[in-house]
């Protein structure tokens, strides 16, 4: 059995993976940074496990309020073009 290729929705789920997994990373490493100094043990600290925590809640609320303000933006944009179309439609 030979494999099929990917169709194009095949390619863009791989695309939207892809970029999941480079935020999802880039957040990782900076929470890292932030948050973990000691490496004297291996059991994670409570300071450390609430600055992580911290962290990751700062970026998935600043996540949704982006995607919330692009949303709004995209719902006036196409509002716009409905109005600007039906305005010449009048002419």
């Amino acid at each position: 059995m030979a494999m099929q290729p990917p169709t194009e929705m095949d390619a863009d789920q791989v695309k939207v993976f892809r970029d999941f997994l480079a935020s999802y990373n880039k957040v990782s490493e900076i929470c890292f940074v932030d948050c973990i100094h000691d490496f004297t043990t291996r059991d994670v600290g409570s300071k450390e496990e609430k600055c992580a925590l911290n962290c990751m809640e700062k970026y998935l609320k600043m996540n949704q309020r982006v995607s919330q303000r692009f949303q709004e933006f995209q719902i006036m944009a196409n509002e716009n073009a409905l109005a600007a179309a039906k305005k010449l439609g009048q002419m």
